[in-house]
């Protein structure tokens, strides 16, 4: 596995901003929800009693979401206090075949080809080196596994790439980046994953939900209002902005697999 130096900074604030708030994400509804799953639940249940890495698993939708198609589900997040949670509601859900494993996306503690299927929803734009987190997720899974990646999506036109990156920044200090189409498929072949198909989605964020979830300090949330009434009607309209500060961006779901040797 490739040197991780210099990660632990990152992790740090990355435990800061979410360890406190793990039960919020377990009942946010952007995270519960969304039609995504269908689509996971349905490709999933294709494999006889696959052994499934949610990866960044945050407070465990993935996880529970495909509980009862899987033999085992290792849970994996850099946060302790997420994977507490986790822990507890599979328990609360009598889901005896989840398990949680603490550590980073570039440097999993799994032997090679050893997980059917890989799926990470809403981490990516965590990750300090999404390339060298996807090379690791090519190594764990096994050859024709399927690997799903589901996170926002960053605009082609940098206009809009750099509000949505602005004020993502503004809400989170631990995000690192919400790329686009072209940049996860790069990013994908590169890391020797094989892209099968991609599809984009609309979320719909409320603005205050989103932000007490993630406890932004009022002076960031002003920053992001300021901002939101600030840029060009062309920006308004492609975010959707209300007057509440409500906005609709892009998501991207990526199927991908690992072809055989």
């Amino acid at each position: 596995m490739s040197d991780v130096t210099g990660h632990g900074d990152h992790s740090a604030v990355v435990e800061r901003q979410f360890g406190g708030q793990a039960a919020a994400y377990l009942s946010s509804q952007v995270h519960a929800q969304g039609e995504e799953f269908a689509q996971l639940h349905e490709r999933v249940a294709r494999i006889d009693a696959p052994r499934v890495l949610d990866l960044g698993c945050g407070s465990g939708h993935v996880s529970f979401q495909l509980a009862d198609l899987a033999a085992e589900i290792v849970a994996y997040d850099l946060s302790p206090r997420m994977l507490a949670v986790v822990g507890e509601a599979a328990i609360e859900r009598g889901f005896n075949n989840i398990r949680t494993v603490q550590g980073i996306a570039e440097s999993l503690p799994f032997a090679d080809d050893s997980f059917d299927v890989v799926c990470s929803r809403f981490s990516a734009h965590h990750w300090r080196d999404v390339g060298l987190a996807l090379r690791e997720a090519r190594r764990v899974l096994k050859p024709g596994g399927l690997a799903a990646f589901i996170d926002v999506s960053a605009s082609e036109q940098p206009l809009f790439d750099s509000f949505l990156q602005t004020v993502e920044m503004l809400r989170d200090t631990s995000h690192v980046r919400d790329y686009a189409p072209s940049e996860w498929a790069q990013r994908v072949g590169e890391a020797g994953l094989v892209m099968t198909s991609s599809s984009r989605q609309r979320l719909r964020l409320d603005f205050e939900t989103w932000i007490e979830r993630m406890r932004t300090p009022d002076v960031m949330r002003d920053a992001i209002r300021h901002l939101q009434r600030d840029v060009g009607q062309e920006v308004r309209d492609a975010f959707e902005i209300s007057d509440d500060g409500s906005f609709t961006t892009d998501m991207l779901v990526l199927w991908a697999t690992k072809e055989h040797v």
